[in-house]
């Protein structure tokens, strides 16, 4: 089953589950939309993977926001982010462990051969589509910059 078609699931499952399911629901229905105006944009159906950066994105966008929510006191809207991450998290692949990336980036160093912190791109370039929606770029950020200095 596509990732779409789960999604649309369990959006019906969310709308059956009335009062349990609305934030569930409205999280869905974010996703969705967000996947259709992509596609409505490229005029095109998106791939499995491209479906995949989406719903990556809207992840890291409500990580984001939590930073700046817990910063004015607004823990309950930081809360409810959790919450809608959690969910999104169920359709995105299994993330890497710092462990993981951090073997990977290793393997990476190793084929690049970079002189120093400043050649981290070259590194970052060969990296990330590794490891693309399976992990925060900013993890994989600070890993090899840690590796590197």
């Amino acid at each position: 089953m596509s990732l779409k078609d789960m999604l649309n699931e369990d959006m019906k499952a969310a709308m059956k589950d009335k009062e349990n399911g609305k934030l569930r629901l409205s999280v869905i229905r974010m996703a969705r939309s967000a996947i259709k105006n992509i596609e409505i944009d490229k005029k095109r159906e998106l791939s499995e993977e491209e479906v995949i950066e989406v719903l990556a994105r809207e992840v890291k966008q409500r990580r984001d926001a939590i930073a700046e929510y817990e910063r004015a006191n607004r823990d309950d809207i930081a809360n409810t982010l959790k919450e809608e991450i959690a969910i999104l998290m169920k359709y995105l692949p299994e993330q890497l462990s710092a462990d993981e990336i951090r073997k990977l980036a290793q393997e990476v160093i190793a084929e690049v051969n970079p002189s120093g912190p400043k050649d981290m791109g070259k590194v970052m370039g060969k990296l990330m589509p590794k490891v693309k929606g399976k992990a925060d770029g900013k993890l994989v950020n600070e890993i090899v910059r840690e590796l590197l200095s």
